[in-house]
């Protein structure tokens, strides 16, 4: 996968010191060259690190949808070898956005499933820029449930702004497709596997995200809502959205820390998208330690630990502080 190049406000600082180094690395006087350069790699190393070690909620978000980010086609094909794409959902149509099949990982049969976003304007048009239809989330279930009949574990990768609002979606029962795959899923059979690898928005990342374990990319978010959309309903300007970000608590440190997520694997500096071959090799252990975990777990026992771990979820505790009871001096009447 190559590098386009693109960068974000935040990044141009590191951007224009390693053109720096380029410019650097082309000197005829090898000696002072090779000092200058030396020196350029030393500052280069330590902004990066003072960029990437701080980063906002909004700076994150916006790395989860760099253009460049690894998607589910590109992690299929660094972790799954005979892989068979499966389409349809029987009833409608194939939706592109949300795609799914059976392949080899580790020399074992799996069912993967996840969105799709588009590398162009022609293929994210195709892809509906990862936001499914119904039929994308019946897909999914018909998918699951062959899963389940061949005894398949079930691996998940969710990257949605999220599901598709429009008119056609809603007149074909979008939330009532989401509604009825988390029903679904919550009594599959099967282990499930799910990994946020870049945005996971709302409806849209849950209609595929009841799982027996949830992992998160470091640089990825999941949340109820986009900031953009936060922002326009909180205070009805979209430009309020690193405001919105930072509220909404949506990055992986953050849910990590509520039980949201259940593991966060780290990913390189700068980004998925600087070295996807190395975030693959972490997401491949997860995996790998995820099936190993559940191969013992009997079907009853593992339905019920499914239960018990979204039951934990959004539970909390209060205490009332003592009030001083004031005495009524009313004679009874």
């Amino acid at each position: 996968m190559s590098m386009n190049g693109y960068r974000y406000d935040f990044e141009k600082p590191i951007a224009e010191l390693e053109h720096r180094l380029r410019e650097a690395q082309k000197g005829t006087d090898s000696s002072q060259r090779t000092d200058l350069v030396r020196t350029l790699e030393v500052q280069l190393e330590q902004l990066k690190r003072k960029v990437y070690g701080s980063l906002t909620p909004w700076q994150r978000v916006q790395l989860a949808r760099h253009p460049q980010r690894p998607y589910t086609l590109d992690y299929i094909g660094l972790l799954l070898s005979d892989f068979v794409q499966l389409h349809g959902d029987r009833l409608f149509r194939d939706d592109r956005a949300l795609i799914g099949g059976i392949g080899r990982f580790e020399g074992r049969s799996c069912l993967v499933i996840g969105h799709q976003k588009g590398r162009d304007t022609k293929e994210n048009l195709l892809r509906n820029f990862g936001s499914a239809h119904p039929e994308g989330y019946r897909k999914a279930m018909r998918l699951m449930r062959l899963a389940q009949k061949l005894r398949l574990p079930v691996l998940i990768f969710i990257d949605t702004p999220g599901a598709y609002p429009g008119i056609g979606a809603e007149e074909r029962g979008q939330a009532h497709s989401i509604a009825w795959n988390m029903r679904e899923m919550a009594r599959l059979r099967t282990p499930i596997y799910v990994c946020v690898i870049g945005e996971g928005g709302s409806g849209g990342a849950l209609g595929i995200g009841v799982g027996d374990w949830t992992a998160m990319l470091e640089n990825a978010y999941y949340s109820v809502i986009s900031p953009e959309g936060c922002a326009a309903i909180l205070w009805r300007d979209r430009a309020r959205a690193p405001e919105a970000a930072a509220a909404l608590k949506l990055t992986s440190v953050d849910l990590l820390q509520f039980g949201i997520v259940d593991e966060v694997i780290e990913e390189p500096m700068g980004g998925a998208h600087r070295e996807p071959d190395k975030v693959a090799q972490r997401l491949k252990a997860s995996i790998q330690r995820f099936l190993k975990l559940t191969d013992s777990i009997p079907p009853d026992q593992l339905l019920q630990r499914r239960y018990d771990r979204f039951r934990r979820i959004g539970v909390f505790s209060s205490r009332q502080s003592a009030v001083t009871a004031i005495p009524d001096n009313r004679s009874a009447e």
